[in-house]
């Protein structure tokens, strides 16, 4: 049973299960670890966001250089056929729960080089995308809105009540 944001708890397992929810998803949505592809000239944006007038550490976000210890995977810049296969790859070395975000016009559809023969046209051919950060390039105030809307997204899950579909 979904329970609305302003709905109560109508028993105590219920409440339980609830209480469980925020209380991971708070944890998780805390303590973010983003994956890096840094593959063309959205990746110096990225870098722009974890400096000193963003600051992104104070939030909790922390990048890390291997998939296994990232729980989001931020692919700024264009993914080329070649590329392709090494984002697959890291993307299912990542533990669950995993997300991603695609930054930028060519990581989302494929940007200038849309017709090239060498160009993916768009990262959700290959992963699954959560949110995408538009521009060209993005700005880091964009890319910390686009992190914020994945901490949205990560309020609203309900972990506890996912084990039996496993």
């Amino acid at each position: 049973m979904a329970l609305a944001s302003d709905a109560k708890p109508s028993n105590v397992v219920e409440y339980a299960m609830t209480t469980l929810d925020g209380l991971t998803n708070w944890a998780t949505q805390s303590s973010l670890w983003p994956l890096t592809f840094g593959l063309a000239c959205c990746g110096v944006e990225m870098m722009h966001t974890s400096m000193s007038r963003y600051d992104q550490d104070r939030l909790g976000i922390i990048f890390r250089a291997s998939p296994r210890q990232a729980d989001v995977m931020i692919v700024a810049g264009t993914v080329t056929n070649k590329m392709a296969p090494a984002v697959r790859q890291c993307y299912d070395q990542m533990p669950d729960p995993k997300w991603v975000i695609s930054m930028g016009s060519c990581a989302n559809g494929g940007g200038y080089y849309h017709y090239s023969y060498s160009v993916v046209r768009g990262v959700d051919r290959i992963i699954p995308v959560d949110v995408y950060v538009p521009g060209c390039p993005p700005t880091a105030e964009a890319l910390l809105y686009g992190i914020f809307m994945l901490q949205r997204k990560m309020r609203q899950t309900r972990k506890s009540r996912m084990w039996y579909r496993k």
